[in-house]
C-alpha cells in the first residue's frame, strides 16, 4: 500500500449523525432525546412532532445515512481502502454509545470520525464532540478500553462537498421556464442558530463579525453562485438565507427567514429562485419539510417560480472525498503534510479543535479537541 493511501493509525470510519424516528411511536421519544434537560412538555413535543408525522413519523435522516454507509463503504473498496465503517446516531438508533461500545468489541481502537456537519458551530461540531466524551465517559464506567477518537476536520469547501452542489443548481436553474431562468436569484439556505452562538462559532480568534459559521457559509455560497455563472454565463443575485428556528421568540436568531426573504423577492419583482440549502449534507426533515414543504407553499401562494436543489447525500464525489479527508487526516498523524483540499478563500479547517472554539453556555467535556479529557 502506498504512503498516500495508507490509513495508519485508525483502524475505522465511524459516521456521526443526529438520527430521526422511523415511524410514528417513535417520534416523541426522539424529540425527548432531542430536548432532554429542557423541560418541554410532552403535549408540546406531539405539537412539534406534526412534521414528522405528515410523513407517517418517519424522518428521512437514517435511511439516508444508510446510501451514505454505503456510498463510503463502496468507495473504500474500489480503491482497495481496509478501513470499516460503522454508524452512529446523537439521538436514535443505532446511538453512538452502542455503535462505539461493538467498535471496541470488534478491535477498533484508533477511530477517525465524520459528523455529518460540514460547518463549524455549537450543534454541529462541538456538541458532537461533547457526545462523543459521554460515549466514553460510559464505556470507561463499564471497564471497556476506551478508543481514541478524532474528528475529521470541517469540509463545507472540499470540492466533493461543493462541486455537487453546484452541479444540483445547474440542474434546477434548466428545470426552469426559459422566460424566467436567467432572472432567477440564489437564496442559499442553512440552519438558523442564535446570534450569539453565531458569533462565538469557530476558534476564539474568529469569533465577532459573524464568527466562523457565517463566515464560512458565505464562502461557499460564492463559489457556487460565481461557478453557476461561470457555467451559464449569467451572474445571478444571491444571498445567504436562514430556516427551521426552534428558539424562544425573545432571543435573536439569525435572519431573514426563508419564507420572509421570498416575500422580499417577490416585492422586488424577481422573476424566480431556485433555493440551494448548503447548510445541509442531505434531504432530512428541514430540508423536506422546511423547504420542500413550507417555503415551495409560500412561493407558490406568492406566485413565484422556485425550484428547491439537491444536497450532497450519498453522491460518490463525496464518498471520495471523506476518503480523502481521513487519508489526509491520517498523513498528519504520521507526521507528514499532505495536501489539503479546499476552495474559496478561507483555506482548510484546522484538525484539532482548539480550547474555546464554539463555546457553550455550560462547559462540558468534549472529545477530539485540544481540551480532551481523552487524549
Amino acid at each position: 500500500m502506498s504512503d498516500q493511501h495508507d490509513p495508519a493509525p485508525y483502524d475505522a470510519l465511524l459516521l456521526l449523525s443526529f438520527g430521526g424516528p422511523e415511524g410514528p411511536d417513535d417520534v416523541v421519544p426522539f424529540l425527548e432525546n432531542v430536548t432532554r434537560g429542557r423541560g418541554i412538555p410532552k403535549e408540546r413535543l406531539k405539537e412539534v412532532g406534526q412534521h414528522y408525522f405528515l410523513f407517517g413519523g418517519v424522518s428521512p435522516i437514517n435511511e439516508q445515512n444508510r446510501a451514505l454507509l454505503e456510498a463510503l463503504r463502496t468507495d473504500f473498496a474500489a480503491e482497495g481502502l481496509p478501513l470499516p465503517v460503522y454508524w452512529g446516531n446523537r439521538n436514535w438508533a443505532p446511538y453512538l454509545t452502542d455503535t462505539l461500545r461493538e467498535m471496541v468489541g470488534d478491535g477498533r481502537r484508533r477511530i477517525a470520525v465524520l459528523a455529518t456537519s460540514a460547518y463549524a458551530s455549537y450543534s454541529g461540531c462541538r456538541q458532537y464532540r461533547e457526545n462523543l466524551a459521554d460515549a466514553l465517559a460510559t464505556l470507561e464506567a463499564e471497564g471497556i478500553p476506551l478508543p481514541r477518537v478524532d474528528k475529521l476536520r470541517h469540509y463545507f469547501n472540499h470540492p466533493g462537498f461543493v462541486e455537487p452542489m453546484v452541479e444540483g443548481v445547474l440542474a434546477s436553474l434548466a428545470e426552469l421556464d426559459p422566460a424566467v431562468r436567467d432572472g432567477a436569484h440564489l437564496a442559499f439556505t442553512t440552519h438558523s442558530i442564535p446570534d450569539s452562538a453565531a458569533d462565538s462559532s469557530g476558534p476564539v480568534a474568529e469569533h465577532g463579525e459573524g464568527g466562523a459559521y457565517v463566515r464560512q457559509h458565505l464562502d461557499v455560497a460564492r463559489v457556487i453562485a460565481d461557478a453557476v455563472a461561470e457555467a451559464t454565463g449569467v451572474d445571478r443575485p444571491w444571498k445567504l438565507v436562514y430556516q427551521s428556528r426552534s428558539g424562544a421568540p425573545h432571543i435573536p436568531w439569525l435572519e431573514p427567514d426563508i419564507c420572509e426573504h421570498l416575500e422580499e423577492l417577490h416585492g422586488a419583482g424577481a422573476p424566480a429562485a431556485v433555493m440551494v440549502p448548503i447548510g445541509f449534507v442531505s434531504d432530512h426533515m428541514e430540508v423536506r419539510y422546511d423547504l420542500d414543504t413550507e417555503a415551495t407553499a409560500k412561493a407558490a401562494e406568492l406566485g413565484l417560480p422556485v425550484r428547491r436543489s439537491a444536497t450532497v447525500g450519498a453522491d460518490p464525489r463525496f464518498a471520495a472525498a471523506v476518503r480523502e479527508l481521513l487519508l489526509e487526516r491520517a498523513a498528519t498523524e504520521r507526521g507528514t503534510t499532505p495536501e489539503r483540499c479546499a476552495l474559496g478563500a478561507l483555506g482548510p479547517s484546522h484538525d484539532l479543535c482548539p480550547i474555546g472554539c464554539c463555546p457553550a453556555r455550560a462547559e462540558r467535556p468534549a472529545a477530539a479537541g485540544a481540551d480532551s479529557p481523552y487524549a
